[in-house]
């Protein structure tokens, strides 16, 4: 199939084909007018990038985890295994950051409606 049917198929743009190719997540055969053509297995692929990209991993990342599906092995399934839990944690951490970050803002929000009902209390009186 052509790019634009992988697109179409896969639920994604041709332009993110394009970019899973130069980050060498994706492959392609090139017909002699140079068009880009895919297989089946690439249609899966592509669903399985997406799955990645949407637990919010990095392509680069997510190159270091194809091993895993490309040549399986206990080894490599150890590595991965590894990986993601080196992401989760990652992960982890920034929810944290973003936790205090917002309990910081409801601070300034608290600060703010505390001011706003004393100027209005003093301008009553």
């Amino acid at each position: 199939m052509r790019i634009g049917e992988l697109a179409e198929r896969a639920g994604v743009s041709v332009r993110s084909l394009r970019y899973y190719e130069e980050q060498g997540l994706l492959t392609s055969t090139r017909s002699a007018s140079g068009q880009r053509h895919y297989t089946d297995h690439e249609a899966e692929r592509v669903t399985f990038i997406q799955r990645m990209y949407a637990a919010g991993l990095s392509s680069r990342t997510i190159t270091e985890l194809l091993p895993c599906v490309d040549s399986p092995s206990d080894e490599n399934s150890d590595a991965a295994l590894e990986r993601m839990g080196q992401e989760r944690d990652r992960l982890t951490a920034h929810i944290a950051e973003l936790v205090q970050t917002r309990d910081a803002l409801d601070g300034l929000m608290a600060a703010n409606r505390a001011h706003r009902e004393q100027s209005r209390s003093a301008a009553s009186v």
